[in-house]
């Protein structure tokens, strides 16, 4: 019986590592399983998003954002350029809204025809590019402005142009690297 009991206790102790082995590897494949269909790695070239990202910052985009709402107005969004043969992801803020008429004049932004509130940036821009007309955003087209707005390739030029709906890719979330630039992006 003393035999019995021995080996009762030896099993036990192996279920319990094989369970914590098998709980451990459980959760590393549905991590990695989630990161890789749900989170994408890019890292900032240039300094067109100074001061919010800086130049080399390697941040996590959640390719879920916008999987069942829209980008809003503010909204830091990653996306690609089908006409632009790099595989570059651009990084800009959503100034304009589809079916929204937005123009650049005297240095401000214009949206329907009065002046964008609350915007985040607050320096005067210098170059209205395209949108020194008025710009009529179709269903599911986004008008984009890097931070820096006067040394940024964003909607204004028509290398880049309006961003529509199907080339987002998501929204940033978090800064990863360098260290001292860890944050969460709003």
């Amino acid at each position: 019986m003393a035999n019995y009991q021995k080996r009762y206790r030896e099993n036990v102790k192996l279920q319990i590592a094989a369970k914590f082995i098998v709980d451990v590897i459980t959760v590393i494949c549905v991590a990695f399983i989630l990161i890789t269909y749900t989170c994408d790695k890019v890292t900032i070239s240039g300094n067109s998003m100074n001061t919010s990202l800086t130049h080399g910052d390697t941040l996590l985009i959640d390719k879920m954002r916008f999987a069942f709402s829209s980008p809003k107005r503010f909204d830091i969004i990653a996306f690609n350029q089908p006409n632009i043969t790099s595989s570059k992801t651009y990084i800009k803020r959503v100034i304009a809204l589809p079916g929204e008429v937005v123009q650049i004049m005297n240095g401000s932004v214009y949206i329907n025809g009065n002046v964008l509130e609350n915007d985040i940036i607050k320096d005067k821009i210098m170059t209205a590019g395209l949108a020194s007309n008025p710009i009529t955003l179709d269903k599911g087209e986004y008008f984009v402005l890097g931070d820096n707005r006067n040394n940024s390739e964003d909607s204004r030029f028509a290398n880049i142009g309006t961003v529509k709906m199907e080339d987002i890719i998501g929204a940033p979330w978090l800064v990863i690297i360098p260290f001292n630039h860890f944050k969460f992006i709003r």
